[in-house]
């Protein structure tokens, strides 16, 4: 039987904040094999009974089901429009209608919302939280009422005295000189008859509140301000508008302080109940006043709002030598403490929050640097209080309980684990609990950096948006969870905060620049995330859009190392380099590869990118243009670092992975350069010596050239430096050094070593492409054809993996039983499949497959269905 699900507006679900052309795609299922589609048929209106048609396709002869466009469609402010899909399947099947819906946006000239603040002058200097309300009139029965609100800080909005969603440090980080997420909600069933109120709890957040190591204060604006507009529309068809202006009424809250590096202190005896209920009296209040709102666009969130994603109980509580008690979650993780409490009036409740514990068991809180990550609550007495924090999140393992008054009770204390809503995508098992730990901790740095805007770490006073390290983690993140939404959106901010020479910061937002002695800015590897992302979201959705959204961003980035290209030789007023490599010099954090190559490495590659996809949307002299450049490069590569013997000039792992991953190197060359990154891996006991531009295509080289076995080798590698060292040292996330802790227990620097910096965990896609074999086919994006080659060695007797692409989930099984390979793959319906066998000596079994040898390969095609093959190894 024929069936489609999971329609998709813009890759989301029932996406709220609708403005203009939207693309809709949606999966299926049958009980046949080699299942395609052969039409659709799509309509969209404006009630849930489709009474009220406003468009339709008709029958549409076409595969696609995914990005099928829909333009021209002028929308009409925050109303539900719904839309329903139908499919035929080549066996003449028809499915039944599926339906979704969408809430549209709230354009910008629509918006008559003021921004206001109950702050005083006496509080730019400082953060605390403060609260606004108003009350109105609701006299008619209510048919539909959207709330829309922002704040220039952050903020919670009540109706009612009901909290409005569940988003958490709303409305997000963005650049908020030149972008503001606004959020949208449907509050008609806290609406009542009569007197209603609205209220609103706010907090610096990144736009006031301390941001960057230089603890930089009000970097956005002086006064954290609240906007909202609150659409009524009446059973009648008569409508009213309640919005923030200078008629609402303010007060401090008992959040007495908020900072995102520091922590929140709460004071419960402050608390005024009902404070958001119609019947409260506010005549003790302030009057609250309008502020010039910052000439930014005010943007819609879509979906990717910050949740709590989960909850962990604690795991044990260690009595330190020092006399500490400490609560252990058991995991690294992002979020906050919720914990419950029973004490006298003004007793307090003081967590301090860490990574590690020192060698002696103690707590070490020395690699936050000035970040405090110290929770506050003062009691309100008489009765049980439970608390969570409002305005705040910290990065932690562990936290030290300074104060608890009353019986200490460990079930009193959960770990709220917090990042931006994005639904998990893939992931990986085999037969190595260590492998399996590694796998974990790749998922949890994930989830960890990814609190509005993909950070370096979440615990010091940095949590920054790295460009470096998002470019370098894109792609595995892509495969374990969905961050097309995530990531679309931060890259506006990359090209809002582009340099006018189209250098890219190092940080995006960037707070860097204007709190710098001299400019830094446009190092590679680093600003190349605004065409390496693009090109992997691109991948990964097959939508073109983004490409478009992002395409003049890329080409002034592109255009800006040109432009600071001299015969090859690259100089810009700043450059990273293989950054944190271990054949840095003593006390260096720069590795020994040359900036020089390493940038010129990667200008060949982004050119490439940037030709390939310039033609994909239609740009045709530019995609010759940058297909030029990176000829140019390739040659001007060869002319400086290549040696007549086929050795390369820069005698480092990084120089022959670079050279060897970005296809630089004449064709006869590269059996050298092979040999020679296997020399210097063994002056090293097998180890590597790699930083961040080395490390993450280190397992794909060796691969690709023929060396899986020391591909394995050095994955498998425990001690350090190593991926698993850091797992047999207890690690529940990446470190940002491969010897962060010591054997010894001692640290590798207080200044910096997080235990949460996800960007060495990009070996997890070496794992799902090569351990499992699962790589999608650059010429049929998002997995519309994709292989499958696993390649087995390290000892590992089973693997699996899944990953569900925008079509459908695939799988990923094999196991071997002495030398033969049982392996089971699932095809979503719609796609098809390569399946190259590069280690089987015979194919015992294949069900319907028929294979073929090739090159010394058993190969076939398939579409959908689940396939078993049973083969003897080479």
């Amino acid at each position: 039987m024929l069936n489609l699900f999971d329609i998709q507006v813009n890759h989301l679900h029932e996406p709220t904040g609708i403005d203009g052309d939207i693309t809709v795609g949606w999966k299926i299922t049958s009980n046949h094999p080699n299942l395609l589609q052969t039409a659709y048929e799509l309509r969209i209106a404006e009630d849930a009974a489709f009474q009220s048609v406003i468009y339709h396709t008709g029958q549409v002869s076409s595969s696609e089901s995914v990005n099928v466009q829909v333009q021209g469609i002028q929308w009409e402010a925050l109303k539900y429009y719904y839309i329903s899909v139908r499919i035929w399947d080549n066996y003449g099947e028809c499915s039944q209608w599926q339906d979704t819906r969408i809430l549209t946006a709230l354009p910008g000239n629509d918006w008559q919302a003021e921004f206001i603040t109950a702050e005083q002058e006496t509080d730019i200097t400082s953060a605390p939280g403060t609260a606004v309300r108003t009350t109105f009139l609701v006299t008619k029965p209510v048919r539909e009422a959207f709330l829309v609100s922002t704040a220039q800080g952050l903020y919670q909005v009540y109706l009612n005295g009901q909290r409005v969603g569940t988003d958490e440090l709303a409305p997000g980080w963005t650049s908020y000189q030149s972008r503001l997420l606004y959020q949208s909600h449907d509050v008609t069933a806290l609406l009542k008859k009569g007197t209603n109120a609205i209220g609103a709890l706010l907090g610096a957040g990144w736009y006031k509140g301390d941001v960057s190591w230089h603890r930089t204060h009000n970097y956005y604006g002086d006064f954290a301000a609240f906007a909202a507009q609150l659409i009524i529309r009446y059973e009648d068809g008569s409508a009213e508008m309640v919005k923030t202006d200078g008629n609402w009424k303010g007060n401090h809250s008992p959040i007495l302080y908020a900072d995102i590096y520091d922590g929140e202190s709460y004071d419960a005896r402050k608390e005024e109940d009902g404070w958001a209920e119609a019947a409260f009296d506010d005549s003790s209040w302030i009057g609250t006043r309008t502020i010039s709102q910052n000439p930014v666009k005010l943007v819609p969130q879509q979906g990717c709002a910050i949740q709590i994603m989960e909850t962990l109980p604690v795991k044990q509580v260690i009595y330190t030598p020092e006399g500490d008690t400490v609560l252990d979650f058991g995991q690294n993780l992002t979020g906050w403490i919720r914990f419950s409490v029973q004490g006298n009036a003004g007793d307090t409740v003081e967590l301090n929050c860490f990574e590690t514990l020192d060698a002696n068991g103690n707590v070490y809180t020395e690699n936050l640097r000035t970040a405090k990550q110290t929770i506050c609550y003062i009691c309100k007495g008489s009765k049980p209080e439970t608390y969570q924090p409002h305005f705040t999140f910290q990065g932690f393992r562990y936290a030290r309980v300074k104060q608890y008054p009353g019986v200490f009770d460990e079930k009193n204390f959960t770990a709220c684990v917090l990042h931006s809503r994005m639904d998990v995508k893939g992931t990986f098992r085999c037969s190595d609990p260590l492998l399996n730990q590694l796998q974990s901790n790749i998922l949890w740095g994930l989830r960890g950096n990814s609190v509005s805007v993909p950070t370096d770490c979440p615990q010091r006073d940095e949590r920054l948006g790295w460009t470096g390290d998002a470019q370098i983690f894109c792609k595995t993140a892509c495969f374990l969870m969905d961050m097309n939404e995530f990531y679309r959106q931060w890259l506006c901010d990359v090209a809002a905060d582009q340099m006018p020479d189209g250098g890219i910061p190092h940080v995006v937002p960037d707070v860097l620049l204007r709190s710098a002695d001299a400019p830094s800015y446009g190092s590679s590897g680093w600003g190349d995330v605004a065409v390496i992302m693009p090109w992997v979201l691109y991948q990964e959705s097959s939508d073109t859009s983004i490409i478009r959204q992002q395409y003049d961003s890329m080409k002034k980035w592109v255009d800006y190392i040109e432009a600071h290209n001299c015969h090859g030789v690259i100089r810009t007023c700043w450059q990273y380099g293989d950054w944190l490599a271990l054949d840095a010099e003593e006390g260096s954090y720069f590795g020994a590869t040359p900036v020089e190559l390493t940038s010129l490495g990667y200008h060949a590659y982004t050119c490439g990118l940037l030709s390939k996809m310039a033609n994909i949307i239609g740009r045709n002299p530019d995609a010759v243009h940058y297909a030029a450049l990176q000829a140019n490069a390739v040659r001007d590569f060869q002319r400086l670092y290549c040696l007549p013997d086929g050795k390369l000039a820069v005698q480092t792992q990084t120089a022959y992975i670079i050279a060897l991953h970005f296809n630089l190197l004449p064709t006869e060359y590269i059996p050298v350069a092979v040999k020679e990154l296997l020399s210097l891996l063994q002056q090293h006991q097998g180890h590597l010596t790699t930083g961040f531009l080395g490390t993450p295509y280190f397992l794909h080289v060796l691969s690709k050239h023929g060396c899986l076995k020391e591909a394995y080798e050095l994955l498998m590698k425990d001690d350090f430096p190593s991926w698993l060292y850091q797992v047999k040292q207890g690690a529940t996330t990446i470190w940002e050094h491969w010897d962060g802790l010591k054997p010894d227990g001692s640290m590798w620097s207080a200044d910096m070593n997080s235990y949460n910096h996800y960007a060495y965990g990009a070996v997890g896609q070496w794992l799902y492409e090569h351990c499992i074999g699962l790589q999608l086919d650059e010429a049929y994006p998002a997995y519309r054809h994709f292989s499958v080659s696993p390649e087995i060695g390290g000892g590992l007797t089973e693997a699996e993996g899944w990953h569900e692409s925008v079509y459908g989930t695939i799988k990923v099984q094999w196991k071997k039983v002495n030398e033969h390979v049982e392996l089971t793959i699932d095809v979503p319906a719609n796609t098809t499949a390569g399946i190259q066998l590069k280690q089987a000596s015979n194919v015992k079994h294949s069900g319907a497959l028929v294979f073929e040898q090739k090159d010394g390969c058993y190969c076939t095609q398939t579409g959908s269905g689940v396939w078993k093959i049973v083969y003897e190894m080479a």
